[in-house]
């Protein structure tokens, strides 16, 4: 598969060392010979260094051939004439990265379609939505939704004293109320079997239906954590606008910008229910009169990773119960992890996971990639005649850093075991280490 990516920034180099290691055919296009240099030279790409709205450079970086072409550009304009060019030459599916909302509205999708841009991606809509996602409950560190809700994975930090703790999973019982998917020990992520454990510090993920909830909130040892109410966000980004228009009523919401004409700009943009507040969102005697003391959520979104985690850091010392940060530099990531951040937001990876779902062969409804843990979710929608419909799934022989946490059939969720047989036209949620979606989906077509 050939995919040539437009504009070697953050997204599009992260995007690039994903794909690399699939063994396709990726060319990265930018006009800075300084960004393509940060590329490093082990990953098994071509780079080129023309302009993504030059016919001439498009047809040097074989946008002509592609069977995917990424715009990711800083430029929404530069990635839309570009995914036209692009398609004009001969492109077969196009993707732009946007900065305005109005543009992913269903009405305009069919003009977008017709210029030649097959997809819309909008970074700071994905994350302003795992955000309030994220908020839902003040006692996870991250949480997704599959199949409208049939099936939900959380990210648990477990303490010392979680009832499931030193315990193989084995032991833990046949008919559970869920399925342990992924767990996250000091930077080393683990696909279990029966044999693994949980310790104290693991970042846990499980698969369950919504009605075990409360279960799992008991055995996590997490009762006692109030439900979030009142949320402060340091920093009016674009991600704190989205994130203030998505949150439930229920939630009363305090934005802390200390550019006053950003403030002025804040209060045309968010609801009224929403305060805006000019300042220093590191200043204590603020937060202090803002009832920092009394808030279940703080959510630092400044354009600085390392201001993000430092702002969090002090906002649990204030009690804070859930506190996520922005952290863009990749290499703070497991830093922020360390320091018992809480919720790490990052636009590439998001961005990263959206894209690669569209070159994947088999029919995938969502892809998330685990920001902490170097693992992967998938939605498959499941042939007739696949391989994983042919035995149970114990007799599949899932490649090692595979497993399967649950399916929708018939619009009920189901929890899968070793013996659960895979049916064609179940929707099923896979978890993998990070970079092997591509090489399962072979099971699924």
């Amino acid at each position: 598969m050939r995919i040539v990516i437009a504009g070697a920034g953050n997204v599009g180099i992260h995007l690039a060392k994903l794909l690399a290691g699939e063994n396709q055919d990726i060319i990265l296009m930018d006009e800075s010979e300084h960004k393509l240099s940060r590329l490093d030279s082990s990953f098994d790409l071509l780079t080129i260094q023309e302009s993504p709205v030059s016919l001439r450079g498009l047809k040097e970086a074989g946008a002509d051939k592609a069977d995917l072409f990424v715009a990711v550009t800083p430029d929404e304009s530069r990635n839309i004439i570009s995914c036209q060019l692009a398609h004009y030459l001969g492109a077969k599916k196009t993707v732009a990265r946007i900065d305005n909302y109005e543009y992913l509205q269903p009405k305009h999708k069919e003009y977008f379609n017709s210029i030649g841009v097959d997809s819309l991606i909008y970074p700071e809509m994905l994350a302003a939505k795992d955000i309030v996602d994220g908020m839902q409950l003040s006692w996870i560190r991250q949480w997704w939704e599959f199949a409208g809700g049939a099936l939900v994975m959380m990210g648990i930090k477990l303490r010392d004293n979680a009832q499931i703790l030193d315990k193989p999973l084995s032991q833990l019982g046949r008919e559970l109320p869920y399925h342990i998917v992924a767990i996250l020990r000091e930077g080393v992520t683990i696909i279990p079997s029966g044999n693994d454990t949980m310790q104290a510090g693991d970042l846990v993920y499980f698969m369950t239906m919504k009605k075990h909830i409360p279960h799992i909130r008991k055995i996590a040892g997490k009762e006692e954590l109030p439900d979030i109410r009142d949320v402060i966000i340091m920093g009016g980004s674009r991600i704190a606008v989205r994130t203030s228009q998505l949150m439930p009523d229920d939630m009363n919401l305090k934005i802390i910008e200390s550019d006053l004409d950003k403030c002025n700009r804040l209060t045309e943009l968010c609801d009224d229910k929403v305060m805006i507040i000019n300042g220093d969102g590191r200043d204590p005697s603020l937060l202090m009169s803002e009832g920092i003391q009394h808030t279940e959520a703080f959510v630092a979104l400044t354009d600085n990773s390392e201001t993000n985690i430092l702002a969090c850091l002090a906002a649990k010392r204030f009690g804070v119960t859930k506190t996520i940060a922005e952290v863009e530099n990749i290499d703070y990531i497991n830093m922020a992890e360390k320091l018992d951040i809480g919720t790490v937001i990052n636009k590439k990876k998001i961005a990263a996971s959206h894209i690669y779902q569209m070159m994947l062969d088999a029919d995938v409804t969502n892809v998330k990639c685990l920001t902490f843990a170097n693992a992967d979710v998938a939605e498959f929608n499941v042939m007739e005649g696949a391989k994983i419909t042919r035995n149970p799934v114990k007799d599949i022989s899932l490649p090692r850093g595979v497993t399967i946490g649950g399916l929708i059939r018939d619009r009920e969720a189901i929890l899968v075991t070793g013996s659960t047989q895979i049916q064609a036209g179940d929707h099923v949620v896979v978890f993998c280490l990070e970079g092997m979606i591509k090489s399962i989906e072979k099971y699924f077509n």
